[in-house]
């Protein structure tokens, strides 16, 4: 039986597309997205999980995500570009079963704060050659969970909070994230087949 994946949004998706890509390439064998839930109704996100076949839904609140996941028996909550922090009380309900994509090398730029173009602001005017992203397991403190992936990018010379977002999504993000969560479908399949 495959992981099933719930993944949570708040914009444009690009997260969410190379998550699509993955499955359709067979990149991610142990887990299907059966659920997007969006935080915004004109979160592009949806549109993406439309062209997919995914279903989709928009909550305002935990409770109603709660109820969804609980009525779509999910085994797994991705956040993937998700601009809401999550209650410790949601969060304690699925220990090891939410994951996160951090736009930087954790625990550089990250925690309360800091999201969006927010962390490449904040890499690019503190100087630091060297970025990149992090898939995390999420807890009760924002960024806080043990880590699953990182992978470092670049900073170039000249670049703007806007390329170097691009240049993390394009060579770090879309590629680990879909690996982390292959890496936590293929142990939650194990664990239930044990």
């Amino acid at each position: 039986m495959l992981t099933r994946i719930a993944v949570l949004v708040s914009g444009g998706g690009t997260n969410l597309q190379a998550l699509i890509d993955a499955r359709r390439a067979g990149a991610l064998p142990s887990g299907e997205i059966v659920l997007v839930i969006s935080s915004r109704a004109d979160a592009y996100a949806l549109e993406r999980a439309k062209s997919a076949g995914i279903e989709s839904a928009v909550c305002k609140t935990e409770d109603e995500i709660l109820a969804l996941i609980t009525e779509k028996k999910i085994d797994l909550i991705i956040l993937a570009g998700y601009m809401s922090i999550l209650s410790a009380d949601f969060t304690a309900r699925f220990p090891q079963r939410i994951i996160n994509i951090h736009p930087s090398l954790i625990p550089a730029f990250c925690g309360k704060g800091y999201y969006g173009l927010h962390v490449h602001e904040a890499a690019l005017s503190y100087g630091v050659k060297v970025t990149g992203a992090t898939v995390h397991y999420v807890n009760e403190i924002p960024d806080g969970g043990k880590i699953i992936l990182q992978k470092a990018v670049d900073v170039e010379p000249g670049d703007t909070p806007e390329t170097l977002q691009q240049r993390v999504m394009r060579q770090a993000e879309w590629v680990i994230l879909p690996r982390a969560a292959e890496l936590c479908c293929a142990k939650i399949k194990k664990e239930r087949e044990a």
